[in-house]
């Protein structure tokens, strides 16, 4: 059975991916930044699901709190197989013009910086050359990485943008090392991340754009993420897959 770690485990995506995990037997680290009750119930929900769990505590723009709940993961559960960097934020829609640099900063101190700490202390952990077993690293992306989200936030876009080519770098320099790297860029989805961005109905006001005429779920982006974790996409590397109903 695999032992997982996912960043901003306790909501959302994060959450549908711990438990979906847990229904698989597996262990999982639930990284939470401050709501402990959330990632609490997230543990318990995975617990139920069949798997065993941990929950986190760590803010992925901190580099000791990265290595911190890396560390605390591999001690619960003896080993680490692969890690789901999806810890992101999002802020309230403006066009560039009007965003301050406080604003700006803190999303690509979370979005940018928060994802390659993680994924640096995924590439040594995993790393068969570092005494790792190998493994498989699995980025959140967005689909607003490749719309560009114009008028609503270009910099969370940017900062997905950033994710698609650590995405392709690292699979390449980490391959040899036994660790497949993918992202999963989900689109127009239910989450509350939108509420976080001031625009609770956005998913549904957005539906007609979808092809597929609905909103997305939590549950099914994590099916993909824990395909991508999973031996079945054992020559899958590099990839970047979208889950945003043609959008």
């Amino acid at each position: 059975m695999k032992s997982i770690l996912i960043t901003g485990g306790s909501r959302g995506i994060g959450r549908a991916t711990a438990v979906l995990g847990g229904a698989r037997g597996w262990s999982v680290g639930v990284n939470y930044v401050g709501n402990v009750r959330a990632a609490e119930e997230t543990a318990e929900a995975v617990r139920k699901a069949g798997g065993r769990a941990l929950p986190v505590r760590g803010d992925v723009a901190s580099e000791g709190d990265v290595a911190a709940m890396f560390e605390a993961t591999v001690k619960a559960f003896g080993s680490l197989d692969g890690v789901v960097v999806n810890a992101g934020i999002v802020a309230p829609a403006l066009p560039l013009a009007e965003m301050d640099v406080i604003r700006l900063t803190r999303m690509f101190e979370v979005n940018v910086l928060g994802s390659y700490l993680c994924a640096r202390e995924s590439a040594r952990r995993l790393s068969r050359g570092r005494g790792g077993r190998g493994g498989s690293l699995v980025l959140v992306s967005s689909a607003a990485a490749r719309l560009g989200s114009p008028g609503e936030y270009v910099d969370y876009a940017g900062s997905k943008g950033a994710l698609d080519t650590l995405t392709i770098g690292l699979a390449k320099e980490l391959g040899p090392e036994g660790v497949r790297v993918n992202a999963v860029r989900p689109g127009l989805i239910e989450t509350e991340i939108h509420a976080s961005g001031g625009r609770p109905d956005r998913a549904q006001a957005l539906a007609p754009t979808v092809p597929i005429g609905r909103p997305g779920k939590a549950e099914e982006v994590a099916e993909a993420i824990i395909w991508l974790l999973s031996d079945a996409a054992s020559y899958t590397t590099g990839a970047l897959l979208d889950v945003a109903g043609g959008r």
